[in-house]
């Protein structure tokens, strides 16, 4: 099966909405046919057990509820707990990562209270992980009003909730698009990384000049999967050292698996161009 040259880490991908990934029988077919590894999977507990009935490993799946553990209104937050951990029983015996981004309900609340709640919530999440031997794996996708996708917040909520049940998804394309340095981020936090994407981001540095970064443009055309001065790649069309990063998760000890998230303008569309977009992106990452 398709893995790392540099620590021998399986490789898969996850799983999007395009028609063609919908039928679950025919996807697996493909990706097994393509020696991908693992799968990535949104909050399904049905589509868990098909994919692994495939002979497919689950690498991450999505936490059904992410938004309401972060609510002002305490009843929500409770809603939100027992549901996240009705689903985590369900599939527990098949996968161990839980993947969610830390979004906010009110994004316009002040973020300390917000990240507030979200100790909260997830301190008391924590212990049906625990139980089951599995752990929360949170991408810091910078979106509104969003926590744990710099330094400071992930820092803060990691050594505030002092478990193995909290845990990072690296994912260095939000970190590039950021301006935070991915392998410095790496060498802090690899320790508490327990699931990666393989995605890139390429900055547009023509489009700084001419756009800037605090305004959108004025004529040019929207781009899908990026911004004025940056869009998300495929690993090795963006900026980002595959190797060194691969070799920092080795002598850290990781022992996960790296799930490309194909978002990039110049393959997501038909099948045929996303297929090929993910067969590119593995690849480039069996030579890193």
């Amino acid at each position: 099966m398709s893995h790392t040259r540099t620590g021998g880490f399986p490789i898969g991908f996850r799983r999007a909405s395009s028609d063609w990934q919908q039928n679950l029988t025919q996807f697996t077919a493909w990706a097994r046919t393509h020696n991908f590894s693992c799968m990535e999977l949104g909050p399904d507990a049905a589509a868990v057990r098909h994919v692994v009935a495939a002979g497919i490993e689950v690498a991450a799946v999505d936490l059904p509820e992410w938004q309401d553990m972060i609510h002002s209104d305490p009843g929500r937050r409770n809603e939100a707990i027992a549901r996240n951990s009705v689903f985590i029983r369900q599939c527990a015996d098949h996968v161990k990562n839980f993947f969610l981004v830390m979004l906010p309900r009110e994004p316009q609340r002040d973020r300390k209270e917000n990240f507030d709640d979200m100790v909260e919530s997830y301190t008391r999440l924590m212990p049906v992980l625990e139980f089951h031997g599995a752990r929360i794996v949170i991408e810091g996708w910078p979106g509104p009003g969003a926590l744990c996708c710099t330094p400071e917040t992930c820092r803060a909520f990691l050594e505030t909730l002092d478990s193995p049940a909290a845990a990072l998804n690296y994912d260095p394309s939000h970190l590039i698009r950021m301006g935070i340095d991915p392998l410095r981020f790496l060498r802090e936090f690899a320790g508490h990384v327990g699931h990666v994407h393989g995605k890139d981001t390429e900055l547009l540095t023509e489009n700084l000049y001419e756009f800037g970064c605090e305004q959108p443009p004025t004529f040019a055309q929207p781009m899908r999967f990026g911004a004025a001065h940056w869009r998300y790649t495929i690993p090795g069309q963006g900026q980002m050292r595959w190797t060194e990063s691969l070799r920092i998760l080795q002598s850290a000890g990781y022992r996960g698996r790296i799930c490309i998230e194909l978002e990039d303008d110049n393959f997501n569309g038909s099948k045929e161009e996303e297929q090929e977009g993910l067969l590119l992106a593995q690849r480039y990452l069996e030579g890193c």
